[in-house]
């Protein structure tokens, strides 16, 4: 399977502080957490498309349509299991229907994208146990936050460097 080239929203300093307190929380407890992947360009985002490979125009339409909208408040909205037998831990995330839009508007221009739709989320951890949900549930808790996405930037997984848009 090709690594997926990616656009993604990156949140401001704080909300950066807020998700990188569950991923300490998640390995505190002895859980997996992103704190665990050690890539240098590891930081919590939001991912707009991920596909094979991604296009000028692509990026020229993502920053048109997406970081235009650029800085917006999102409120995570609960916890949520993604996977089979080893699952992905994410918080949802509620953006703005503005936002949903322009992300659906352009992920229905680039080829080959990887799911179908968007489910707006910030990964916390992967390839967990599903016998360590429940620890893990109780180690992020419930708490409530607000997040600035302020910056949009683009993954690419072959030259191993981001661009912010």
């Amino acid at each position: 399977m090709p690594r997926m080239h990616a656009l993604e929203l990156l949140p401001d300093d704080a909300g950066r502080d807020v998700v990188r307190r569950d991923w300490q929380a998640l390995r505190d407890a002895g859980l997996p957490s992103q704190l665990d992947h050690r890539g240098e360009t590891n930081s919590p985002h939001v991912t707009v498309v991920a596909a094979p490979a991604l296009r000028a125009e692509d990026e020229q339409r993502a920053v048109e349509l997406v970081a235009a909208l650029l800085p917006v408040q999102v409120r995570p909205a609960g916890v949520a299991l993604l996977g089979g037998a080893r699952v992905s831990l994410v918080r949802l995330v509620d953006v703005p229907d503005a936002l949903v839009r322009a992300v659906l508007d352009l992920r229905g221009s680039v080829p080959d994208v990887q799911h179908a739709g968007w489910l707006p989320h910030v990964t916390l951890a992967r390839r967990m146990d599903r016998a360590d949900v429940p620890a893990a549930l109780e180690a992020v808790g419930h708490e409530d936050a607000v997040l600035t996405l302020a910056s949009l930037r683009r993954w690419d997984p072959e030259a191993g460097i981001v661009t912010t848009l």
